[in-house]
């Protein structure tokens, strides 16, 4: 791994780009939780191919910015949990259930109608395509059994913390094999434990902890308030935060930026490394390197330099690809200035 103060990673999603995905209909939809399958604009029996072509895109991009440890851009996903949730045997998309989503918006979601297994690998081959074509330290992302939990309707088990457990059963596999496989950071992705506070706080850390088990390398959990496509609003303080200090992630991914989060929120996760969103994704303006060095110092007073892993606010894909570029590349120049301040 990188070995040097604030490295920089992305938090998983790149921007697709345009001949891959109608955007247009992905911007409608967000996030799909079931299939969204018509959002691909190239025929079924060439899209493996164009997704790989458009991971190398990805790659390539990240590598030019100067980014530390990169991912595959989430490039073959229609979001950053359908892909996963909806392979797992028990989880049903042929007839799914509407509910409220978090902007308040209704949403399709699957339906839980038997025993959740991972029948086979899922995310594997995305790792091996990323660990063969870089030679950065790599990271891949998961959904976490309390956001799956919360972003469909049980119908079989009749608990949602048995459902949430059953979850982390199909993902603690995965992560294994994603180590395996080459990855260097798995991370899940929980941003529902900060809109379900209250049922967070009775067993998202023990369904992470089943997730995590095992697993002898870098993890990480990334929380949000929701993609800033969808989300204009955000709080400046999260309202599950410091419970996650007894997961068994080494970090924990927030965002900071778009929310100007109070930065005494992070006296709790003395014992993380934190991976630290600097980039504001609602705005298309592109942060200058300076921007992004001060939101880093801000961060400096509250933990040690140490700590900071130097990210995006959340994933990239709602941003166009010429902008998402400009972002990581300041982002990149800002983590250098106070790395270089720090140095002398």
């Amino acid at each position: 791994m990188v070995q040097r103060l604030f490295p920089t990673t992305v938090v998983g999603s790149y921007a697709q780009p345009d001949w891959l995905v109608d955007r247009d209909m992905l911007k409608a939809i967000v996030p799909p939780r079931v299939r969204a399958q018509d959002i691909w604009r190239v025929p079924a029996e060439q899209l493996e191919e164009a997704q790989d072509a458009a991971t190398l895109a990805a790659i390539h991009d990240m590598e030019r910015a100067g980014v530390d440890i990169i991912t595959d851009g989430e490039i073959r996903r229609e979001s950053y949990s359908n892909h996963f949730a909806t392979a797992l045997e028990g989880v049903n998309i042929n007839r799914p259930a509407e509910v409220p989503g978090r902007s308040g918006r209704p949403i399709l979601v699957p339906r839980i109608t038997g025993d959740i297994k991972r029948t086979r690998p899922i995310e594997v081959r995305d790792v091996e395509f990323l660990r063969a074509n870089t030679s950065l330290p790599i990271k891949i992302t998961l959904p976490g059994p309390f956001t799956m939990t919360h972003t469909s309707v049980d119908e079989y088990y009749g608990d949602d913390e048995a459902c949430a457990m059953a979850f982390a059963e199909a993902v603690n596999q995965e992560i294994l094999d994603l180590f395996i496989a080459g990855a260097d950071v798995v991370q899940i992705d929980e941003p529902w434990m900060q809109a379900r506070p209250e049922q967070a706080k009775r067993y998202a850390v023990k369904a992470i902890n089943r997730a995590l088990e095992g697993a002898r390398e870098t993890t990480a959990v990334h929380m949000c308030f929701g993609y800033a496509h969808a989300v204009k609003d955000k709080p400046n303080g999260y309202s599950f935060l410091p419970e996650l200090v007894d997961c068994d992630a080494d970090q924990i991914s927030i965002e900071a930026a778009q929310p100007s989060l109070d930065p005494a929120a992070l006296n709790i996760l003395q014992k993380k490394q934190i991976i630290l969103g600097v980039l504001n994704l609602e705005d298309e303006t592109i942060e200058t390197p300076e921007v992004v060095a001060n939101r880093i110092r801000t961060a400096l007073a509250h933990v040690a330099p140490e700590q900071i892993i130097v990210a995006p606010d959340c994933g990239m894909k709602y941003l166009s690809r010429p902008t998402a570029y400009g972002k990581l590349k300041s982002m990149v120049e800002g983590a250098t200035i106070v790395r270089t301040e720090l140095e002398r």
